[in-house]
């Protein structure tokens, strides 16, 4: 049966690659088995993805399986980060501290020919490189030719400073980071010259899915238990991380939460942030 996925082309509906999303969410065998047949009787030929998911969703909930539904919605969470991509960046930054990174954001950098704004510049032992950050919250974008080209431009030019090649400042690599896919030919022309693509599900191992799972830090968009009002008075607050309100029910309270309800957020909170719970 075809289904059509978020850029409006059509595929074979797989059921087992649900299952297997379910089951990488942490749901139990027989939630996601359970989950998997009833989805699959009630689809409809031409159904979107996001009805799918919707239904995925709604059901693992149910299921009393909040943690799993959590890290189940961590695409649809990530997308949730904006609308300005601000809070992405913050998220990304966070994500490569906890690897061992010193990061800074907005910096200036002269190049060859031009100062260029980099958007983080990660410096950790042995490794520095300059990442550009493209955020977008529209299900099924990917990430063209045309931004590979213009990222590794800027860092090509970086590059070819030679003030910017001293041992404690020299900058290895250029990344473009983004939540979305690439297009393959985006893809071909990053390998072809040397650019680093972090995407979602990109690299097949180390994309943006895989650094969430390695460092649990999972964005406050996840928690099932708010609302999308309280998660943008969150994020407007700088509060991206679920890290940054668990056990702290002061910041939560100062914002209109009651205790009980509080309580239950951080208990959520919590189990995403122990480690080797990633998705």
């Amino acid at each position: 049966m075809l289904i059509t996925k978020a850029n409006g082309e059509q595929e074979e509906f797989d059921d087992n690659k649900l299952k297997q999303s379910l089951k990488r969410s942490g749901a139990e065998k027989r939630v996601a088995d359970y989950i998997t047949e009833h989805v699959v009787s009630e689809l409809k030929d031409g159904m979107s993805t996001e009805q799918i998911y919707s239904h995925a969703f709604d059901l693992l909930k149910k299921e009393e399986q909040d943690p799993a539904a959590a890290r189940y919605s961590l695409k649809r969470a990530v997308l949730d980060l904006g609308p300005s991509g601000f809070s992405f960046e913050d998220f990304v930054s966070e994500i490569y501290r906890e690897k061992g990174y010193k990061v800074m954001t907005g910096t200036m950098v002269d190049g060859k020919c031009a100062s260029h704004e980099v958007d983080i510049l990660a410096h950790s032992k042995d490794h520095t490189f300059a990442g550009e950050i493209k955020f977008h919250n529209k299900l099924g974008f990917k990430t063209g030719l045309r931004v590979a080209l213009y990222v590794f431009a800027r860092f090509d030019d970086l590059r070819n400073n030679r003030d910017n090649h001293e041992e404690d400042y020299k900058i290895d690599d250029g990344f473009l980071i983004t939540n979305t896919k690439f297009t393959k030919n985006a893809e071909k022309y990053a390998k072809c010259v040397g650019l680093s693509l972090t995407g979602w599900n990109y690299p097949e191992k180390g994309g943006l899915q895989d650094l969430i799972e390695e460092t649990s830090l999972h964005p406050i968009t996840c928690l099932t238990s708010l609302s999308n009002e309280e998660k943008k008075k969150l994020l407007d607050n700088k509060l991206v991380l679920c890290r940054s309100i668990k056990g702290n029910h002061k910041v939560l309270l100062k914002h209109g939460i009651s205790p009980d309800r509080a309580q239950n957020i951080i208990k959520e909170a919590s189990v995403l942030c122990q480690p080797g719970t990633g998705v």
